[in-house]
């Protein structure tokens, strides 16, 4: 379908593609990764045609059709089915020429409609848009009376309602919420003809296509399976390029010795003569160069808090005393890891602005414990960030008394190091403000942490530094994201935000993409999205975790303390071992070396003890993790 030669393509003095070679086969569904600012969206505008390539070329058959989504979103008065039944031009077009047409022409329209399925297209629009969310009345309403990014979900069902040939989109996940990006999954799983991808959401990459193309130093490649499969065939690649040059280096450095030793010597001179040659072919291997990815920094809080941090009682919450949250009663445990589901707009923010104290309840009771610190983060903060600042005045500001090597120290642990702590917020990337503003609303080690879509604008490296983070924190967590792979890896509770309320969803998030689809493959959308048949043994499960964590606590920094302990011995063992090393210092002066000599076996012996201890919590450690 799609064929890419040796293209080549800069911006400025930066190459961006370098002599780039790939070919997707028809009916392919591919993934396009790579870190941000690699080219990926430059090479779709060069698919488009929308910029032209220094060199190299790029062939699709005769006649395809390209479909991207627009970059501006529709915002006429027209309703939104009509929106997306006129993405489809040549059945528009059809359709008018049909109100004037008659006798044979009349006919070959008639068979045309019947071969594009035009009588079916008002359906099968119906059913995209309600995928994306939009159920039949707001189908119904005018495209202007929807916000930016619900326009976004018009345009992204636009494109797919055309089925192009080579369908092209780009971060489709960032606009849509958990629920749609479900029902996304699924739809591009089953999509007919030829799609490429941009995406960091791993799951995606995992159930919705079949080649991943990565792009790293302006080179393209192409790999069968999903991500998990390019993932370990990429390091095992990189692995035997390691082992590789490892191998060419060792040759290399025995046939230098050899025409060092011998070049001068007459009898060698030829064999010396011919190992030159032979260090002449050998191709120097790139060395294997990793780009490396900074981690977010959530520190904890300083000592933990007694259970429960927020305990809400027959609560209501809402906006100038109208309701959008009812019959709130919920508590939250200082080790929790709950995900929220449920659409956009049902108030998954709303819940998250009432436990961070942003929103007032409107009726019921919060009990929240003393001192209780809570950090909130949510997309719309990043208009908070002063753009003419920087990550040092930022950071500055919460340590007005701190020397400024301590505040460059903080502002590395929170990903910008050096000279990147001075750059100005306005030239800093989406995923940098990003990590920024949540290294701010985390700066005092909170209790209880809200992230709010955490993951736009984060590639697929920086996902997974920040699900390892949210890991190591040790408060309690309150997440709602639309990556599927961070809520499994980072969230063991899920409460379903829904029909005015929130209450513990009882099952997994296979149960709730299941009930998702139901409901979109639904004609008129009427099943409600509930918790499934409760499952006693996964409600124990989950409340049996939580208990579990937070009984591990205790262990886990005993742990760290042993750990530290073990790291100090050693520290003083080897600068012992140093002083000792000359084999003088007894001659020198007896009396200290004695004293040396007796330091170091006391501290050996109080090494072995610690060793023994983290031996001993370690494996009560494993044996209460179960």
């Amino acid at each position: 379908m799609l064929h890419v030669t040796e293209l080549t393509y800069r911006i400025g003095d930066r190459l961006l593609l370098d002599r780039a070679s790939f070919a997707i086969p028809t009916g392919g569904r591919v993934g396009l990764v790579g870190r941000n600012g690699t080219g990926k969206t430059t090479l779709f505008r060069l698919i488009q045609g929308e910029v032209a390539p220094e060199g190299g070329e790029i062939s699709l058959p005769r006649g395809a059709r390209i479909g991207a989504v627009a970059q501006e979103a529709p915002s006429g008065p027209e309703p939104l089915i009509e929106v997306v039944l006129a993405a489809d031009s040549e059945r528009a077009a059809l359709l008018a020429e049909a109100e004037q047409a008659d006798g044979l022409r009349r006919a070959e329209i008639e068979t045309r409609l019947v071969d594009i399925g035009a009588h079916s297209a008002p359906a099968r629009a119906a059913a995209i848009l309600h995928g994306l969310g939009f159920d039949s009345d707001a189908q119904r309403q005018p495209c202007s009376s929807f916000s930016g990014g619900w326009r976004m979900r018009v345009a992204l069902a636009s494109v797919l309602f055309t089925e192009p040939d080579l369908l092209l989109l780009d971060e489709p996940t960032n606009y849509l919420d958990l629920e749609g990006t479900l029902w996304l999954y699924d739809y591009l799983a089953r999509y007919p003809h030829t799609a490429l991808v941009i995406s960091h959401d791993r799951e995606l990459l995992d159930t919705a296509v079949d080649h991943i193309l990565h792009l790293e130093r302006g080179k393209l490649t192409l790999y069968r399976g999903g991500y998990t499969s390019f993932a370990r065939q990429l390091a095992e690649k990189q692995a035997l390029q390691a082992k590789l040059r490892a191998k060419q280096e060792a040759e290399r450095k025995h046939l230098q010795a050899f025409v060092d030793r011998f070049r001068a010597k007459a009898s060698k001179a030829r064999q010396a003569q011919s190992r030159l040659k032979r260090l002449a072919k050998l191709e120097p291997m790139a060395a294997v160069v990793e780009d490396a990815t900074l981690g977010f920094d959530l520190p904890s809080p300083d000592r933990p808090l007694a259970p429960p941090l927020v305990a809400l009682e027959g609560v209501a919450a809402g906006y100038e005393e109208r309701a959008v949250l009812k019959r709130l009663n919920l508590t939250i445990l200082p080790d929790d890891r709950i995900a929220l589901l449920g659409a956009n707009g049902n108030g998954k923010s709303t819940f998250c602005k009432l436990l961070a104290g942003r929103v007032a309840p409107l009726s019921g009771d919060i009990r929240r414990s003393s001192n209780l610190k809570v950090a909130y983060f949510a997309q719309h903060q990043l208009d908070e960030l002063n753009p003419a600042g920087s990550a040092f005045t930022h950071v500055a500001a919460l340590m007005p008394d701190a020397p400024e090597a301590k505040i460059r120290a903080r502002c590395g642990r929170m990903g910008f190091p050096g000279a990147k702590a001075d750059t100005p917020v306005s030239a800093l990337s989406g995923g940098e403000k990003a990590r920024l503003m949540m290294g701010l609303a985390a700066f005092g080690g909170p209790h209880l942490l809200i992230l709010d879509e955490p993951t736009n604008h984060l590639d697929i490296d920086s996902r997974s530094a920040l699900m390892e983070a949210i890991n190591d924190y040790d408060g309690a967590v309150i997440l709602v994201s639309h990556d599927r792979f961070l809520i499994d890896a980072a969230a063991d509770r899920l409460w379903l935000v829904a029909d005015g309320t929130v209450k513990p969803f009882e099952g997994d998030m296979d149960d709730y993409r299941r009930l998702v689809l139901a409901r979109a493959f639904t004609p008129t959308g009427a099943s409600n999205l509930s918790s499934p048949a409760p499952s006693s043994s996964r409600t124990e499960t989950r409340r049996a975790a939580a208990e579990r964590r937070l009984a591990l606590a205790p262990l886990r920094k005993q742990l760290e303390a042993i750990e530290a302990r073990l790291e100090r011995l050693s520290g003083v063992i080897a600068k012992i071992d140093e002083a000792l090393a000359d084999g003088t210092a007894f001659q020198k002066d007896p009396a200290k070396a004695s004293e040396l000599a007796k330091r170091r076996a006391e501290a050996a012996a109080a090494l072995a003890a610690a060793e023994e201890e983290w031996l001993r919590v370690s494996a009560d450690l494993e044996a209460a993790s179960g």
